[in-house]
């Protein structure tokens, strides 16, 4: 019988981890969840919305989206090419659980902002 200390040595094996890594960076949700209130965007309308990412980081972003198969990216066969991202199935399926951290974040924050405050004059 596997310790409990090894099931979560192993990213590629831990579920928790694997999935979670892959929105540790501060802007997979919050594409996400731009894509599910405003539907297909293209990527430089997709930028507007988030006007302080670099090209570089929303574009890699993306692609580990897609990788993960919750985002579709659709290139339209034109001059100049035209390309079109949204939510798959499965990206819309994470969206409940993603507007519920939403919410939470919403109602918790001025506590945790306290809490900061608190910490950093006892430190």
């Amino acid at each position: 019988m596997a310790r409990i200390e090894d099931k979560f040595l192993n990213i590629e094996l831990c579920p928790i981890r694997n999935v979670i890594a892959r929105f540790g960076n501060k802007w997979a949700l919050l594409i996400l969840l731009i894509l599910k209130e405003e539907g297909c965007l293209r990527f430089n309308q997709l930028r507007k919305f988030i006007p302080d990412i670099s090209s570089k980081v929303l574009s890699s972003t993306l692609q580990v989206l897609e990788a993960d198969g919750l985002v579709k990216r659709t290139v339209y066969p034109e001059v100049p090419p035209r390309v079109e991202y949204e939510l798959t199935e499965m990206g819309f399926s994470l969206m409940p659980i993603i507007q519920e951290l939403t919410n939470w974040a919403l109602r918790h924050m001025p506590t945790i902002i306290s809490h900061r405050e608190q910490y950093e004059q006892s430190v």
